[in-house]
């Protein structure tokens, strides 16, 4: 039997709870992002071209499915759009659905302050501060890299938090890259 020196033993541990920690935002982000006004999906049932469907979501975040009518899909995964479809296929229409959902194009962020480019840009997974300046045409002259906020939603309610180059965006951010003076 092999002996373990504690200090062996924790940076092991540490090691683990790290990459688990990196891990966990890109998996959250990808299994638990919410569909909203602006997303562009689709739905594919596999065999039933007539249920295929190509739309951009509304204001009001529904969409008019063949066969089960008007479904609210704002505020839904990708997972559970998938699942209601498959329910209310099922039986009546089909035997067995086998059902796709996918996101073609997310709803933008946008960006504006001192860059030269300001506007609204598609939100891209691994979207970053940094890449989204890139997108923008980079940084003017007299942007600050140290002064720079984003306003995000959360639970209901809109937050200004002061961020760095490597921060997330997400869709719906708005990122102010403000000024400096010196």
């Amino acid at each position: 039997m092999t002996r373990i020196c504690s200090w062996q033993l924790c940076a092991c541990l540490c090691s683990a709870l790290f990459a688990l920690m990196l891990s966990l935002p890109v998996a959250a982000a990808a299994g638990d992002y919410q569909l909203s006004s602006g997303d562009t999906i689709s739905i594919h049932v596999y065999g039933e071209d007539d249920l295929t469907l190509q739309t951009r979501l509304g204001e009001s975040g529904v969409i008019n499915y063949p066969y089960l009518g008007v479904i609210k899909v704002k505020g839904m995964t990708v997972a559970q759009l998938e699942s209601r479809i498959v329910g209310g296929l099922k039986g009546d229409y089909l035997i067995n659905p086998s059902v796709h959902v996918s996101i073609l194009e997310y709803r933008p962020f946008y960006i504006y302050g001192e860059v030269k480019a300001p506007g609204g840009y598609p939100y891209q997974p691994g979207l970053t501060v940094e890449r989204a300046v890139a997108l923008a045409g980079g940084l003017t002259e007299r942007a600050s890299t140290k002064d720079m906020t984003i306003n995000r939603v959360v639970g209901g309610s809109e937050r200004s938090i002061k961020v760095s180059m490597s921060t997330s965006v997400y869709p719906d951010d708005s990122v102010l890259i403000k000024d400096s003076f010196f």
